[in-house]
Formats: structure tokens, sequence, C-alpha cells
């Protein structure tokens, strides 16, 4: 009866990938090495142990001669630095074609659609912006207007941003599927977003919690589909039913924030989860072998606004609760850390950058550990992670990739 627990730190890369600079992106970019020596008194006890610090030099951390886990450093194969991207090829799906990006904004067809089926008076923006700027900026008139505010980012995204007193938050859901239904074709968008607010001028809140991502539908079957053939359950935690439009999971909880994240994680490690209250549909599984958590504090409220205090504090947080979990663990229990892309908050702009991602595995049964094999410490493909968990967990798997438990 073994189970397995993914945790993604969103946006928290371990160094420039080697085709970092094709991505836009410079070569010093290193998320966790860069926030760490930018932070006094900087300590992640728990990940020492682990010993993530024998992944790349990490200020505070240190390497460890004796960890607890495995550890090894993963290099995309994907073409993107996205969520989805990063989140697809972990569960076996490569992704060769880019979503496409708008660095102009959206055409000006894409929009009058949106604005005659949705009904809505005018949109605000259409340019690539920051979410808590646009807010300050451009809140109040969306308020006086009823316009809302359709923005986008360095990924391909379609944001919509209302303030659920202007907007309830039921329409701002239906106009998502409109705009979900329209980007098709060419512009076949990654995700569209519901970015709600509230507040008062000056004091306007973005509300994580009734975030909604509208993703495209993974293209193939991914890893997660084979656990459900095999009647075992998966559990999302955050984001990932979006990022999977509920493939492959069996229950799902939305989260607000990586505390309410970590803390559902920890209390379905110890069972004390009410699962049926999660339960996507009645035919499902109920054994819960597989829990997938998204931690998107890193990656949106930290790394997006290049704030490093915010994003060493998030990871202080992160290695407090680990311990939790760690120490919730069976015997046979096989926790997995690790990210979706870079999000170094000490690079210029506001994007994603293209990163190697970490890969720490730990289980109360591991005797003799040491780092993963692979050409310096380097696995080829965040795939690896599924045909790690296929072994693990004995089911079936015929994507890409090498197992890190033997090999």
């Amino acid at each position: 009866m073994r189970r397995a627990v993914l945790l993604i730190v969103d946006g928290c890369g371990v160094g420039a990938s080697p085709d970092a600079e094709a991505f836009g992106d410079d070569s010093s970019c290193n998320t966790l090495a860069n926030v760490a020596a930018k932070s006094a008194n900087f300590a992640l006890p728990n990940l020492y142990n682990l010993g993530l610090g024998n992944i790349c030099p990490v200020n505070g951390v240190g390497e460890n001669s004796n960890p607890l886990g495995l550890t090894a450093k993963l290099e995309e194969t994907s073409n993107g630095k996205d969520t989805q991207t990063g989140h697809w090829e972990m569960m076996g799906l490569v992704s060769t074609t880019a979503f496409p990006t708008y660095p102009n904004g959206f055409p000006e067809d894409v929009i009058d659609r949106f604005v005659k089926e949705t009904g809505v008076p005018g949109i605000l923006c259409n340019m690539p912006a920051s979410g808590t700027d646009i807010l300050r900026d451009l809140g109040q008139e969306h308020q006086q207007t009823g316009k809302p505010i359709v923005y986008t980012s360095g990924d391909s995204v379609f944001q919509i941003a209302c303030h659920t007193d202007t907007i309830p938050l039921a329409k701002q859901y239906e106009m998502c599927e409109i705009a979900r239904r329209q980007l098709d074709g060419p512009h076949k968008v990654g995700r569209v977003i519901c970015r709600p607010f509230n507040g008062t001028p000056g004091n306007y809140k973005r509300l994580s919690g009734d975030r909604r991502d509208y993703a495209v539908p993974p293209p193939a079957k991914h890893f997660m589909d084979n656990l459900i053939a095999s009647q075992m359950g998966v559990f999302g935690v955050g984001k990932i039913e979006d990022i999977f439009v509920k493939t492959g999971l069996s229950h799902a909880q939305h989260t607000g924030s990586n505390v309410e994240g970590l803390d559902l994680t920890l209390k379905a490690v110890q069972g004390s989860l009410p699962m049926s209250n999660l339960k996507i549909d009645p035919s499902l599984p109920d054994d819960i072998r597989f829990i997938f958590t998204n931690l998107v504090d890193t990656d949106a409220l930290y790394g997006h606004r290049r704030d490093v205090p915010g994003y060493a504090s998030s990871l202080v947080e992160f290695d407090h609760w680990l311990g939790k979990i760690m120490a919730s663990l069976l015997h046979d229990d096989l926790l997995l850390i690790s990210s979706d892309h870079g999000n170094d908050p000490t690079a210029p702009g506001t994007d994603h950058t293209r990163e190697f991602v970490p890969l720490v595995a730990y289980s109360p049964s591991f005797i003799n550990n040491k780092n993963l094999p692979g050409h310096k410490g380097i696995r080829h493909g965040f795939y690896d992670i599924a045909a790690g968990l296929s072994d693990w967990l004995q089911v079936d798997y015929s994507g890409p990739g090498k197992t890190f438990l033997t090999n």
C-alpha cells in the first residue's frame, strides 16, 4: 500500500538551463541561490537534512555529506517555461510547440469577440502587466466603467481581473469560460485566468482562493490517468485541478495560500482529511495513493513581483511545514519536492526564468542515500518524476524518462 506525495514549490529554479538565453533569460538566473544570497539569516534546516544544498550552492543551507534524501536537478525538454508545460512534463507529456504569447496585447478581433459575447461595455489594459500594478492603476476606472481588466504576461495567459462588487464572481467565471471557448486555433493560449479582487482604491486585494485557471486540456493520457485506471486515488491540491483540467484526479481542492495547501497535504498524509467532500466523481477511486500539491505563493506573490524578502520568507515557511509532513509519513511513503520552472526575483522583468528545477526524494524506508545518478547531478527531463513514481507505486508507465530510484 505504498503512497507518494509530490510538492511543487512553484517557480523555484536552481540555475539557468543551457538554453536559457533562447528564452530571453540571462545565464546568471538561479532562483533559489540568488534569493538565499540576498537574504540574511536564511536557513532551511529540513531541506538541508534532505540534501537540497547538494544540488547547487545555497547560502545558509550548505552541502550535506550524509543526507536523508536523494537529490538531483532536472532539465526541462519541453518548449516553454510556464506552469502547464512544466507540470505536464512531470507527468510524462512533452510539449514541442510553445503556447502563443502576446507581448503587444491581444489582436483587436480577439478583444472584439470577447466584448460582443460577454456583453461588457469594453475592456481596459490589453497589455502585459503586473497583476498588482493594474489594480492600482486601473481598479478604480474598472469600477466606474464596469469594463473588465484584460491583460497578459510573458506567459501564454488571458487574464481577467474584476472587482467582485462590480462584476459578481459567477459572472466573472462565465466570462472566462466564454474566453476559453473563443481562444482556439492560432490563439489557443495556455490558460484563461480569473483574477477576482475586492477592497477600495489604494487598498485592492486579489482573492487568491477564488482564482480559477481555465487551461487547455492535456494533449494525451498522462501518468495520473494510469493511476486512476489502476483504481488508485489521486488528490490534487491547489491549482493542480486546473492545470490538468481534472484529468487523472479523483479528488481536488483549490487553495488560497501555501499554508492552506500545506495544511491540506499534511492532513491527507495523516488520514484526517474528510476526502469524501473533495471527490470529483462518485465513480472514481477512494483510496488516495498519490497527493500532488502546487504551492503557488513563491511564484505568484513573490517571484513575479520581484520580492526577494517575501520569497525567502515563503521558503522558510515551507521548510517549517515540511518537517511536519516528513514526521507524518509512513514507512513506505515517498515524498518528492520539485518545481515547474524558475522565477528569479533578482532577474530583470517580471516573467518566469528558464531554469533547472530541483528534485529531492525522501522515504522513511531509504537506507543508503546519495545524489541521484546523472551527468554532474543533472537528469534530462522533468518526466523522470513520472518514471520514478511509476516505479514506486508499481503502476505501468510507457512514457519517457527513467526511474531515479534504481538508476
